[in-house]
């Protein structure tokens, strides 16, 4: 997953410049004779590879958020922009992993993480003579997620954290520019929960694309993120803004730290308060 060489001077400029903009957004829904707001006014911005975190009680809109970032229900109160362009429509530079993995049971581990290049342009127009180069890619994803040795598996011959792993090889397998996450690792055990926050941490640093995270889990989004946003409940808003300054690559041993300690607590606090 290479990414072209840039020169430091335009690397400062394009570091300056956010991604993704959250002009006041806001999300109504209607409810019986009137609209009842779900979301009010949001403003946020996410600089290139930054990783973004949002917590808070259900209800309160943030799997919504997610599908406003992705295009796939466009806000209709405010602005969203990606590379300062109105978000109305599906994005191309968008990957996605659920809390259910939602792999196809008809297709192998390999040809499951293949699947977005067969349907995402521009890989689609050429994929089948790209096949061998797509392959090779895929195969780079499985390894580094220690699935090697099961490209040839059906969904159902994998565990739930394999299948999840592969669930995120395909997210990132057409190296997008936005990955979002919708508590991916929620219906996993806390022993393999916790494996997948290194496998996710060494997958994002070297795509360099933006993460956005939902999570019920505040040391997942400590251990994670660059930066927590905590909503409230609805009609929900920012509440609090933490900044996650814990240097990279993290190791679960920084998880016994009084700072990260520190950090889980301060989040608690503010959600309680919210």
């Amino acid at each position: 997953m290479l990414k072209p060489q840039i020169s430091s001077a335009t690397e400062t400029v394009a570091a300056s410049m956010p991604l993704l903009e959250f002009d006041r957004i806001g999300l109504e829904y209607p409810f019986e004779e009137s609209m009842r707001t779900i979301v009010q006014e949001i403003t946020l911005s996410v600089q290139p590879g930054e990783f973004v975190t949002f917590v808070g009680p259900s209800g309160c809109g943030k799997t919504s958020i997610l599908r406003m970032v992705s295009g796939l229900s466009p806000t209709k109160i405010g602005e969203l922009r990606c590379h300062n362009q109105p978000v109305t429509r599906p994005l191309k530079n968008v990957g996605i992993a659920f809390q259910n993995p939602v792999l196809m049971p008809w297709r192998r581990t390999i040809d499951n993480v293949l699947l977005p290049l067969e349907i995402v342009s521009p890989y689609k127009r050429d994929f089948k003579t790209n096949r061998p180069h797509y392959l090779e890619m895929a195969q780079k994803l499985l390894k580094a997620v220690g699935l090697n040795d099961f490209q040839q598996q059906f969904p159902w011959q994998l565990s739930g954290g394999m299948r999840q792993r592969a669930s995120l090889c395909r997210a990132l397998i057409h190296q997008p520019e936005i990955l979002l996450l919708d508590e991916p690792f929620g219906a996993l055990d806390a022993f393999t929960r916790e494996e997948m926050w290194v496998m996710l941490q060494n997958l994002w640093m070297e795509a360099k694309c933006v993460g956005m995270l939902i999570t019920h889990d505040l040391r997942e989004a400590v251990f994670l993120s660059d930066t927590v946003y905590v909503m409230s409940p609805r009609p929900s808003e920012i509440a609090f803004k933490l900044k996650i300054d814990l240097p990279r690559p993290r190791t679960l041993e920084m998880c016994l730290s009084d700072e990260f300690a520190h950090l889980a607590a301060e989040l608690r606090r503010h959600i309680h308060k919210s």
